[in-house]
């Protein structure tokens, strides 16, 4: 036999993968590597893609099974740190500085292989968990350990996804609350979305865009509970005078206003950036039971005004035909108009349009209000449909508001107030729409979502926080003052790898030391530490 040569094999990082992990990490997304490749290998493409930073420690679980009468052990090493280029330069310490700050806990990753693994999830099911938490590299992994994994993480309450390109990745793909194929072959039959793109650029624009779906349902969900609502309050209030609105009234709203804004407000596409901020996650949340009762308070307060203030008016009386403002129906005489005639249903009065004037604005207010954009979707002012649906209907609206057409009144059932009163309508619909848009843009997206519902939603245990900021110390201790509103301060996270991540913060013997053994009693799955 001749030695004829040495293939060497080179699988490049892909130039895309940095990148797009970087934009993973910056919306606090964490990324777990699974790969079948040898472990040293997937520790440095982990440090070379940036899920490990370089000053991060890598600790490798090496565990053993039961072997000869002795328990199952885990035994732990730390790898390597990358060699670094020693530069010199000058560097002014103040000793008052180092001992006022305290220092910071160092970072660390665990990593473990296919073996390990199993021996783990059999013999220290508690371990596991804990091991998930931190877990960054896992080499060496069969198709069914993939699936353990991911069942792993969904144990803590993480929802997962997925990405892989092969048919190892079926389970897992499969498991996992999200899973993308990058082949169209077999591994695309149990993915529920299969990229075309042969990188993994697609995980950033499946999270953009499922949230947008998400935030555009709740738009539309909370604008059909406004809208109901809406109608709901100006129906009971003419009910009140044995009254209540036309059945051309009733369609012209559900028509020409809201089947039109149901459609457009949906059609914003996703925000171009991955932000940090979580959508809710679900329709009894918080946020949007604040948005929803809030909204519904400000349009029944400005409706029960209308409603109260037109019957104070100086010139109101029962309207007939024959106190129409407008002399629309000046020409009848009393013998032409019989009972019915006069009464109408009750449907013609002054109470009736002036509540249909203001309740049709606000229908057209609370859609503008529900139709967010960033930091999930792109703004409103973008999708070109909605913009014109709305700015048609104000123009409409104002229109029949301030210039009376005859037809267009006798059609809507709608009567001629004076001048006067019209231009009163029309301030309370601005007050209206200003106290709208400041309880939910300023109120609710601002002090309450960033300073409480925020918070108290997401906790960052476990997750290296940011560089301090002054604005950081003011936001804190504005949640202070406003924790009570959700009752916050005794309030724990939710998620099972909240509460093991807190847990583990103050527990001085985790992670393990360098070189220690980990062993298990088979039958109480005690843990005692060896060094």
């Amino acid at each position: 036999m001749e030695f004829l040569g040495l293939i060497i094999m080179q699988n490049k990082l892909k130039t895309e993968t940095p990148g797009i992990l970087q934009d993973l990490h910056r919306a606090n997304i964490r990324t777990v590597m699974v790969t079948g490749d040898n472990m040293l290998t997937a520790i440095s493409v982990a440090r070379d893609c940036g899920m490990i930073p370089p000053d991060d420690t890598v600790i490798i679980a090496d565990a053993h099974p039961p072997h000869f009468g002795q328990p199952a052990r885990i035994t732990w090493r730390y790898a390597d740190k990358p060699s670094k280029t020693t530069r010199y330069e000058d560097v002014n310490i103040s000793l008052e500085d180092v001992c006022d700050e305290p220092k910071p806990r160092e970072q660390y990753h665990f990593a473990m292989n296919g073996k390990s693994f199993a021996t783990i999830a059999e013999h220290f099911p508690d371990m596991l968990q804990k091991l998930v938490l931190r877990g960054t590299v896992f080499a060496r992994m069969a198709p069914d350990q993939k699936t353990q994994l991911i069942e792993a993480l969904q144990g803590v309450d993480y929802y997962v996804g997925m990405c892989g390109d092969g048919a190892n990745d079926c389970g897992a793909l499969k498991r996992a609350h999200g899973g993308i194929s990058l082949s169209e072959l077999e591994a695309s039959v149990a993915s529920p979305f299969t990229s075309r793109t042969p990188n993994i650029s697609c995980v950033p624009s499946l999270i953009r865009e499922g949230r947008a779906a998400l935030i555009t349902s709740f738009c539309v969900f909370k604008f059909m509970a406004l809208y109901s609502i809406i109608q709901y309050i100006s129906v009971t209030l003419l009910y009140s005078i044995l009254s209540n609105l036309g059945d051309l009234q009733f369609l012209f709203i559900d028509i020409a206003i809201i089947l039109i804004i149901v459609f457009t407000m949906s059609l914003n596409p996703a925000w171009k950036d991955l932000v940090p901020r979580r959508p809710p996650s679900g329709l009894i949340s918080g946020p949007l039971l604040f948005s929803v009762l809030t909204q519904i308070l400000i349009c029944l307060g400005f409706q029960i005004l209308t409603f109260l203030w037109v019957q104070k008016q100086a010139w109101y009386t029962p309207w007939t035909p024959f106190t129409d403002v407008c002399n629309h129906s000046s020409h009848l005489n009393v013998s032409d108009l019989n009972g019915t005639d006069l009464d109408e249903h009750n449907i013609q009065n002054f109470e009736n349009t002036s509540l249909f004037y203001v309740s049709s604005f606000q229908y057209l207010i609370v859609a503008i209000v529900f139709s967010k954009g960033k930091p999930f979707r792109q703004p409103s002012y973008k999708n070109w449909p909605f913009v014109l649906s709305t700015v048609g209907l104000y123009i409409f609206l104002l229109f029949i508001l301030f210039h009376p057409v005859e037809s267009i009144d006798e059609t809507l059932e709608i009567v001629c107030v004076p001048f006067e009163w019209r231009l009163k309508l029309f301030l309370i619909i601005i007050v209206n729409a200003a106290v709208s848009v400041l309880v939910e843009t300023f109120i609710l997206d601002i002090v309450l979502w960033k300073l409480v519902f925020s918070r108290d939603k997401q906790g960052n245990f476990g997750i290296p926080p940011a560089a301090p900021t002054p604005q950081g110390g003011i936001d804190l201790q504005v949640y202070k003052r406003l924790s009570w509103l959700s009752c916050l301060r005794k309030r724990a996270p939710k998620a099972r790898y909240m509460h093991l991540a807190k847990e583990l913060m103050v527990d001085p013997d985790w992670p393990p030391k360098p070189t220690t053994t980990t062993e298990a009693n088979c039958s109480t799955y005690d843990i005692r530490i060896n060094s």
